[in-house]
């Protein structure tokens, strides 16, 4: 991934040397961003230099303790407790940053936010469907061989919240898309109205709302409760959002709301097992599940390393001092992303990374009440529904240390700016050589 992301970002840069791509307007209006995140970059970097055992001591306590420990004379140590660790999720990092970079320079023109927009749709759509065939077929191997979680739709994802995490956003981003296409009817008569629903029949749009029902029956079949609970949760707060900001909403769109969540959740989810989610959730106590231990000794990890942190990517090599005895399992991640950033990067971290998130958020907002383009409406909702979805499923899961993910959220993120930022109408003069 980091491979591909690097040579797609080396060729722009050779195009701009050349005098064949520049900088957007969409890219200088996202500064703010990038300057945060470039910070981010920097403090994670920061954690792999070797420093003055004194500065460690003074910035970490329990980090300059642990490199003493390796050694009996120690003069320069790390803030991060494996810097090797750390360097490759800083690696990974970059990678983010650099898909954002592309997004935000090559999305010039609403065509290209358009095609970007049923790009991730199609990808759910083919992890719906492989997912789904996977579970429904009893085939343990169409492309990749499943080992785990049987009983579930996965995709090509291991765990099915992930999967789940996935289809929130590529979710998020057709139901926006969809929005985006809605047209109030004019038409009086019931010949009218008749020749009208076929039409929509036949159209686009209908496609497309059978692409968005086959990526709820597999959200439903992953039987992820936070996955299920953070897509109709984010849908109706983002839907509400809409409506609220649209002052005069239209009846197509309130229409639209109202059917996803009673075609989807009651039709759609009883036919496909959404009960034995709801079995799952009732189910769930403090009893019956070890999360809430886990975020316990987490917290005591964070203690230590309050500030500064232990290093991006160190948990799984560092939580296991902190665990007690109840706790026999392998923990490589804290299923919660706000406690396993924390513990990582510490405060500083935590804020860096929660001023892109707020950031982003506040700029699809802002395009949701100012924008007056179908598009970037339809768009800057999709942004705020897919953000507070993963804000929701984040409590309870790790989706944004998933690649896959991570780098599909990082791309979203950039096309709230987009929504606000891109001019409706560019005139440009092409020449044909």
């Amino acid at each position: 991934m980091e491979i591909w992301i690097f040579l797609l970002f080396f060729l722009w840069l050779l195009k701009f040397q050349l005098g064949q791509v520049k900088l957007t307007p969409v890219f200088y209006k996202s500064k703010a961003i990038i300057i945060i995140l470039m910070l981010w970059l920097v403090y994670i970097a920061f954690q792999c230099i070797p420093l003055p055992i004194s500065v460690i001591e003074l910035l970490s306590p329990e980090a300059a303790h642990l490199h003493s420990l390796a050694s009996i004379e120690v003069t320069t140590a790390t803030l991060s407790v494996a810097p090797h660790l750390t360097v490759i999720s800083l690696l990974k990092s970059i990678s983010y940053f650099v898909i954002f970079l592309l997004t935000v320079l090559l999305v010039r023109r609403d065509k290209r936010l358009r095609w970007l927009a049923y790009t991730i749709v199609f990808s759910g759509l083919f992890q719906a469907f492989y997912g789904s065939i996977m579970l429904l077929s009893g085939v343990d191997s169409l492309i990749f061989e499943k080992k785990y979680y049987m009983d579930v739709a996965t995709g090509t994802f291991v765990n099915r919240n992930h999967l789940a995490g996935y289809l929130e956003m590529t979710l998020a981003v057709g139901i926006g898309l969809l929005i985006s296409q809605l047209k109030d009817s004019t038409d009086v008569t019931w010949k009218q109205r008749l020749r009208s629903l076929f039409k929509w029949l036949l159209s686009g749009k209908m496609l497309l709302r059978l692409f968005l029902v086959i990526m709820v029956i597999a959200l439903v079949l992953t039987h992820s409760r936070m996955g299920n609970t953070g897509f109709f949760a984010s849908m109706m707060i983002a839907g509400v959002i809409a409506l609220i900001f649209k002052k005069h909403a239209t009846r197509s769109t309130v229409i639209l709301l109202v059917s996803l969540l009673v075609i989807d959740m009651f039709i759609v989810g009883a036919w496909f097992g959404i009960e034995k989610v709801a079995e799952r959730i009732q189910g769930t106590s403090m009893d019956t599940i070890t999360r809430d231990e886990v975020n316990e000794y987490t917290l005591h990890y964070w203690e230590n390393y309050l500030w500064t942190g232990s290093g991006l990517g160190t948990y799984y090599l560092t939580f296991p001092k902190y665990r007690e005895h109840d706790i026999r399992a392998f923990f490589d991640h804290a299923h919660n992303d706000y406690f396993e950033f924390g513990v990582e990067t510490g405060i500083i971290g935590l804020l860096l990374v929660g001023s892109c998130f707020l950031l982003s958020l506040w700029v699809a907002l802002l395009a949701q009440y100012k924008r007056r383009n179908p598009l970037n409406r339809g768009i800057s909702f999709s942004v705020v529904m897919a953000l507070i979805a993963i804000l929701i499923h984040s409590t309870v899961d790790f989706n944004l240390q998933i690649p896959a993910n991570a780098a599909t959220f990082m791309v979203i993120m950039a096309m709230g700016w987009i929504a606000y930022y891109l001019p409706h109408q560019e005139k440009r003069k092409r020449r044909r050589t």
